[in-house]
């Protein structure tokens, strides 16, 4: 297998680093021969995939349901109109009663998982008394979520589980979500059979880059609101999908902008080599997706190398998977365990997994990581699926200042201030000499005439 080593006593680490990260970046600039022939097909002209993002939500924004029907046309090959453009509630009621009792079983522990997670985490009211007063910090849900769950190489209940359930348990009373109008999205039993389980009524038959602007501008026909507009957009998507939610932000808000998956594993001699090539590939299946092996025991590194070119001929995807594993992984020898994580926190991976015998202590040194997994039996799988926290995480190494989805990203703070007479007085002198200090003379008169010696 031709994978990238690199040797930190003698490679330059942080660079190749930033070369890996440029290869899967999100800014837009780099297309495929095929994909600029699609361009060119579909817009008459090669458009950069940012080009692209902006017309289409401009166009969206100015022509509403005619624009998001046209893309779904020329884009998606989706012939759809204004009736069915939403996935009825006799076709949710009907994937779900057509699913097999296994799935719905599944889908219910997976969501009791999350649920409970979620419900430990959440925010709840604070109130500090005060002198004469008090102080609160409030947490309301958002009114209304949209939710993106990708349709375009394979089908994702998961993701639907993983964004929904949060927002569920902080208590968004408005839930949408969207899939591309193709085999594995909004026509896909088993994802619509997960949104009526979970009680999501409102599934609407579009993706991309036109469906983020739907969700963010609303779409009218006539006098009948089609789609409503969202406060916030969550869940992964295409490189169109990551750049409308970033164009769009500040309309509404959206959790990240998120790249292709993105895994770091750390191994010594205890891990077995055959637990973790099944680790790289199950990041590099998603094709792309970065899969960084890091240790400090060459021979260790050697025989992972090995079982995984073995194993890759074992799955379904494996090709597929070789080939991301040659132009997006690495192989990565440092000089001993503080370097490694060192390594890693410079990476700031979206999955870590720790699979060394002191998998918590080296846990400890690293801070930038979306989910950190422990040990050879706790796999990323555990969590893209099952375990509870949403396979929802930041990449591209924004595990530097983001974090992954939880219930708490649907709440809203409000902070409460209420003074009698007695907690103005107490905080009127401090109030009236910063105001004086800045200039703001009606600010500190605000205050000063409120006061007892008044």
């Amino acid at each position: 297998m031709k994978i990238l080593r690199i040797d930190s006593r003698c490679d330059g680490v942080a660079g190749a680093i930033n070369s890996l990260r440029e290869k899967l970046s999100i800014r837009g600039n780099i297309v495929s021969e095929s994909g600029r022939q699609r361009t060119i097909e579909i817009f008459g002209e090669p458009l950069t995939p940012q080009q692209i993002v902006e017309q289409i939500c401009f166009d969206i924004r100015k022509r509403g349901l005619t624009a998001l029907l046209d893309y779904s046309k020329r884009i998606d090959r989706a012939e759809l109109t204004a009736d069915t453009l939403r996935v009825s509630r006799e076709e949710l009621a009907a994937a779900h009663a057509a699913a097999e009792s296994s799935f719905l079983d599944c889908i219910r522990r997976i969501a009791s998982n999350i649920r409970e997670f979620q419900t430990a985490i959440r925010l709840h009211d604070v109130r500090i008394e005060r002198v004469g007063g008090y102080l609160c910090e409030r947490y309301r849900p958002l009114r209304r979520v949209g939710i993106c769950v990708p349709g375009g190489a394979a089908a994702y209940p998961s993701t639907v589980l993983m964004t929904a359930v949060p927002a569920q348990v902080a208590g968004v009373p408005e839930i949408a979500v969207m899939a591309p109008p193709t085999p594995f999205g909004a026509y896909n039993n088993d994802m619509l059979a997960t949104c009526h389980e979970l009680g999501i009524t409102e599934v609407y038959r579009m993706g991309g880059a036109q469906g983020v602007a739907a969700f963010t501008y609303g779409i009218n026909d006539g006098e009948r609101a089609i789609v409503k507009p969202v406060d916030k957009i969550v869940g992964p998507g295409n490189l169109f999908v990551a750049l409308a939610k970033k164009f769009v932000y500040g309309e509404t808000d959206i959790d990240s902008i998120a790249g292709p998956s993105e895994v770091v594993v750390v191994v010594d001699s205890s891990t077995r080599a055959d637990f973790t090539a099944y680790d790289l590939l199950a990041q590099a299946e998603h094709a792309p997706g970065a899969s960084i092996l890091i240790g400090w025991d060459a021979s260790v590194l050697d025989g992972m190398v090995e079982e995984l070119d073995k194993r890759c001929g074992e799955v379904s995807r494996g090709e597929l998977a070789r080939r991301s594993l040659e132009e997006f992984g690495a192989v990565i020898l440092t000089r001993d365990a503080d370097e490694a994580c060192a390594i890693t926190d410079l990476i700031a991976p979206e999955h870590l997994h720790i699979a060394t015998q002191n998998a918590s202590e080296l846990a400890d040194k690293i801070s930038c990581a979306g989910a950190i997994f422990l040990g050879n039996f706790t796999p990323v799988a555990l969590g893209d699926y099952a375990a509870g926290p949403s396979h929802v995480l930041p990449t591209s190494g924004t595990a530097r200042f983001a974090s992954g989805l939880t219930c708490n990203d649907f709440l809203r703070g409000n902070s409460i201030i209420s003074f009698e007479q007695s907690g103005l007085d107490n905080l009127a002198n401090d109030v009236e000499c910063l105001a004086t200090k800045e200039g703001l003379t009606a600010h500190r008169e605000s205050v000063k005439v409120r006061r007892t010696k008044n």
